[in-house]
């Protein structure tokens, strides 16, 4: 007798743990979610472009060895620029984002986006010197001007990074500023290294004529703050459904299920 009700608890049990799955399994396939409460198509952020110096003069070194920035190795100021400006990036959870590389030349390395992961990565890609070893601030701004093409947002800022003086490219700085101006973009400006060695007049008139700011930044915790300033700037309304924010949980349903179903095959095979 009393193997026979064990015998049937266990049935029982079993058909509560076989319950148990297939409601683990339905929920599963329904996929639950958490989507972000934040109204998707009213958005608050930004569009930033940084312009960011990779000229001959960001290879050098000495610009403030932050041992958590550079795990105490020597890097140059263009690294830990990019670590930098990597950083700032990602905390955009609001804003648009992109980078324009220059030197030479100017060129767009990512694209205006709120993939902020995706931007970053090719941020890690650029190379001190692939734009040549001058330094073309008219080009940078220009350039930055013409990554806002498909922008719809209301404030347009471009963050102007340089250790160096303007002494290339076809456009002058003046004429830059007229473009920018024209599409409403502000340009704040960034004076890295040692003091004498940017063209510090030059980047306060960008910043002055564009209704921006300009800062100095002389040590790689420097350059941080200043970021952490350009973090407090006004944000504008911007509208994409893109920025649906979505959590799956499918996985913690589906895991419960295979937990359950190897209990029964266990005790099958123990039978």
């Amino acid at each position: 007798m009393e193997f026979l009700r064990a015998k049937k608890n266990f049935f029982k049990r079993e058909w509560i743990v076989k319950i148990l799955i297939f409601i683990s399994l339905c929920v599963a396939l329904a996929s639950p979610i958490v989507v972000d409460r934040d109204n998707p198509y009213n958005r608050e952020g930004k569009d930033i472009v940084l312009a960011i110096d990779a000229s001959g003069s960001m290879n050098s070194s000495g610009f403030d060895v932050d041992d958590e920035l550079s795990d105490g190795k020597r890097l140059s100021r263009f690294e830990l620029t990019k670590t930098i400006a990597a950083e700032f990036i990602k905390k955009r959870l609001g804003d648009n984002v992109g980078v324009v590389i220059y030197g030479d030349f100017a060129f767009i390395a990512s694209p205006i986006t709120y993939e902020k992961e995706i931007v970053s990565e090719m941020l890690s890609y650029t190379n001190q010197g692939m734009a040549g070893q001058n330094t073309a601030i008219g080009e940078a701004i220009a350039m930055s001007v013409r990554a806002f093409e498909t922008s719809g947002a209301k404030s347009k800022i471009i963050v102007l990074l340089s250790d160096g003086e303007h002494n290339s490219g076809s456009i002058s700085p003046k004429d830059a500023i007229k473009l920018a101006n024209e599409k409403n973009i502000k340009i704040y400006t960034i004076a890295v290294g040692h003091e004498g060695e940017a063209d510090e007049a030059l980047l306060e008139m960008i910043a002055k004529e564009s209704d921006g700011e300009f800062f100095r930044a002389a040590t790689a915790k420097e350059l941080k703050d200043v970021y952490e300033q350009i973090d407090k700037l006004e944000s504008s309304k911007i509208k994409s459904r893109d920025y649906l924010l979505k959590e799956y949980y499918y996985e913690i349903f589906l895991l419960l299920a295979s937990i359950l179903l190897l209990y029964l095959i266990y005790r099958e095979i123990k039978r």
